[in-house]
This record gives C-alpha cells, sequence and structure tokens, in this order.
C-alpha cells in the first residue's frame, strides 16, 4: 500500500494495494500489524459503522469531546468528499483542514487520529461510507462543528447540502472555543 502524509499532523491517505482481473477485485482493508508498521496506527479499532446517504448530504463536523475516537474511512459505494479539520487550539495547524476525494473507485482510505473534526458530503447518487473507529460513539460525549464556518473555509463541492437539523445548528470554530 501507499500512505501520504496530509498538511495535519497525523491525518494520511493510504492507497491499499488491489489485485484485479476480469472477476473482480481483491483488497485488503486492514491488518492490525500492516497499520501499525506502514501508517502508524497504534489504536485497536472496538467498532464499524456504515452509513447510506444520498447526493447532496453532507454529514458534520462530528467530533466526541472527551473521548475522542480515530476514524478510517473508505467509501465502497459511490463517491464523497471527506473532511478532517483540527480542532486543537494549541495545535499549529489549528483551524485547518484537509478535504479529499474517496471513491469507490480510487479505493483510498483516509485515516483520522483522535482530535480531529470529521465530515462528508455525497457526490453520487448515493454513497455507503464505511469508518472503523478507536473509541464507541457515546451521544452525550459528541460535539460539532459547522459545516460552513468561515473561519476554517472548507470548499464543499456541493450547494445547497441537505442537513440534519443537529449539523445545521454546531458552533463556529470561534464559539467552539470560548
Amino acid at each position: 500500500m501507499h500512505v501520504t502524509e496530509t498538511k495535519l499532523p497525523g491525518v494520511k491517505m493510504i492507497t491499499p494495494d488491489v489485485y484485479g482481473d476480469e472477476r473482480g477485485f481483491f483488497k485488503e482493508t486492514f491488518s492490525a500489524r500492516r497499520y501499525l508498521h506502514e501508517v502508524g496506527i497504534n489504536l485497536a479499532f472496538v467498532q464499524d459503522n456504515h452509513s447510506r446517504s444520498a447526493r447532496g448530504v453532507l454529514r458534520g463536523l462530528h467530533f466526541q469531546k472527551t473521548r475522542p475516537q480515530g476514524k478510517l474511512v473508505s467509501v465502497t459505494r459511490g463517491s464523497v468528499f471527506d473532511v478532517a479539520v483540527d480542532i486543537d487550539p494549541n495545535s499549529s495547524t489549528f483551524g485547518l483542514y484537509v478535504g479529499v476525494e474517496l471513491s469507490e473507485l480510487n479505493q483510498q482510505q483516509l485515516w483520522i487520529p483522535p482530535g480531529y473534526a470529521h465530515g462528508f458530503c455525497v457526490l453520487s447518487e448515493f454513497a455507503d461510507f464505511y469508518y472503523k473507529c478507536t473509541d464507541y460513539y457515546d451521544p452525550t460525549d459528541e460535539g460539532g462543528l459547522a459545516w460552513n464556518c468561515p473561519t476554517v473555509g472548507i470548499e464543499w463541492p456541493v450547494q445547497d447540502p441537505v442537513l440534519s437539523v443537529k449539523d445545521a445548528a454546531y458552533p463556529s470554530l470561534r464559539e467552539l472555543i470560548t
């Protein structure tokens, strides 16, 4: 596999080896030993999630306040624009983001270590989004950042995204840290 560093500390793009022929393809989506040595993931995954969303849906930007989750994310069907935002006010990259396209065609993964806000929007008719988490989801510990926070300035590739009521009400980065 090929691992690429991003501008955010610890956030990495992973391009797995894919073996294909006229019958289809095979790829290894996770191996603890390999991902430790080649990606640097030394946390155990305790929960896997799978969501399906329609074109234009934007989910995020989510995080856990006191028990942050690391996430290994990928798309098994369709295409999304996936985003990680540094929300640590003590970080040199505070307020910066990485945005990448993940799709069934490029077969890439994004490793987002604990401590980042995360979200995605769907570019295809629908998308199946799969992610492994390093801690359990706790609804009493969830937080969020406004998807359209002007301080972060994410260039989302969708116009008028479809948002949940909760996602539409999240605060800006400035409001989040005060």
